[in-house]
């Protein structure tokens, strides 16, 4: 039975306290279970597993596959049930507050102590002083663009300079000459997501916070998407989403010049280019485009967002395999465990001390712009930590519907995400 994840999150919290691993064996061979989705698609699991016991013959790691979608609800359900991994995956920082606060996490301020200053995302998993999960990836949301596209259209290529103003008149200049040239590429793609829009501006807007109640520093992203639906020079959210538009097939068939999206995409091009899944042609990443100019230029360190993504390992985990466990934390956020990732496309927790490894796998872009996005961000969180983030994002993922899908005009849109955060979250 499909178990709901407010159903399965009052379980979890009301079975707190309950846990404590049975005592285990502290000597000989280790076996622990580690979470994850999508295996025959996501290679790090298996990467980490791999890379660990090579260092570490005496364990094991085993992995739990999971559906990517619906990941947290089952892990949720998992854990209340004394079914979920010994170590296991936050995949981002909506959920975290509810494992955190429900117990569902060990204290692993010891791993954090002895890592390095690189390792991005770790301030997102302390609580009063305590540390409860260890970032392994530290994605950003970076520009891609397609390099033939914009020689074609005559167009210059970002420079590292772009605000957002750039960035729109880029892609309506991109659509008209690419449309006269005779190519139906448009000059950007904007993906369904409600973080392509509102992750940038709660990052890049001077004061805004997803707690206050108070969205108006949504307003210009949204009206700015707006236009450029109504110019033609991206495909419009309805249309998007009618036809399940996969943002894989929209950048890598070149249906668009122009996307931002994660650093997470690069392997996924890399590797479907090769495959010949997507076309082949030449790339590159370039900083978000900035609220304003003060944060552009390569003298500057370009603002944009994501959550980290973390591991944790379950409180009921046998108390004779906790020190592998925390050993197996360490490895994935350490020198070894990034140099694993970045040799498979991924960006890791440190992505700033494997730039030169990740930039000599094939396919991956090699001139300087592209490395200094990869290597130089202000990446603040997507999901702030909190007890009201995670309904507070289900009202601003209704907006974000109602506004791009044009049934309701931005200042009414966020006139009511208003009310409902204030009616329905903040004031409980």
């Amino acid at each position: 039975m499909k178990r709901s994840t407010a159903a399965a999150t009052a379980l979890l919290l009301a079975l707190a306290g309950c846990s404590g691993g049975d005592s285990g064996d502290d000597s000989g061979p280790v076996t622990l279970t580690l979470a994850g989705w999508s295996l025959a698609t996501t290679p790090e699991f298996q990467t980490l597993a791999d890379g660990f016991r090579a260092v570490n013959p005496d364990v094991t790691i085993e992995l739990k596959e999971y559906d990517a979608t619906n990941y947290d609800t089952q892990m949720i359900a998992d854990l209340a049930a004394g079914k979920a991994p010994d170590i296991y995956v936050q995949k981002n920082l909506k959920n975290f507050y509810t494992y955190q606060n429900g117990k569902q996490l060990l204290d692993v301020s010891d791993v954090a102590g002895k890592l390095g200053s690189g390792v991005g995302g770790l301030s997102a998993y302390q609580v009063d002083g305590k540390t409860y999960a260890i970032p392994y990836r530290q994605d950003s949301w970076v520009l891609y663009y397609n390099k033939a596209l914009f020689s074609e259209a005559g167009v210059a290529a970002p420079d590292g300079s772009w605000t957002w103003d750039d960035y729109a008149t880029a892609a309506e200049d991109l659509t008209g000459k690419l449309k006269a040239s005779g190519s139906k590429a448009l000059g950007a793609y904007q993906h369904v997501w409600q973080s392509t829009a509102q992750g940038f501006a709660l990052a890049q807007t001077a004061g805004a916070d997803l707690t206050s109640g108070d969205f108006g520093y949504l307003k210009p992203y949204y009206e700015r998407s707006l236009d450029l639906q109504n110019a033609g020079a991206q495909v419009k959210f309805g249309d998007a989403t009618t036809n399940s538009l996969t943002y894989q097939a929209q950048f890598g068939k070149q249906q668009a010049a122009m996307m931002v999206m994660g650093t997470w995409y690069m392997a996924t091009l890399r590797s479907q280019q090769e495959k010949g899944d997507a076309d082949k042609f030449e790339w590159g990443i370039a900083p978000a485009p900035q609220l304003t100019e003060a944060t552009t230029g390569k003298s500057a360190t370009p603002v944009t967002f994501a959550d980290p993504t973390g591991l944790g390992i379950n409180p009921k985990i046998a108390e004779g395999e906790v020190e592998a466990a925390k050993q197996f934390l360490a490895y994935a956020a350490g020198a070894d465990g990034a140099k694993a990732l970045a040799g498979i496309g991924i960006t890791p927790a440190d992505s700033a001390a494997v730039t030169e490894t990740f930039f000599q796998l094939s396919g991956v872009p090699t001139d300087e712009l592209s490395k200094f996005t990869f290597a130089t961000h202000d990446t603040k969180p997507e999901n702030p930590v909190s007890k009201y983030t995670a309904p507070l994002q289900n009202i601003l993922n209704d907006m974000h519907s109602a506004v791009l899908s044009g049934s309701k005009p931005v200042d009414a849109a966020i006139a009511e995400a208003q009310d409902r955060a204030k009616n329905e979250v903040l004031s409980k």
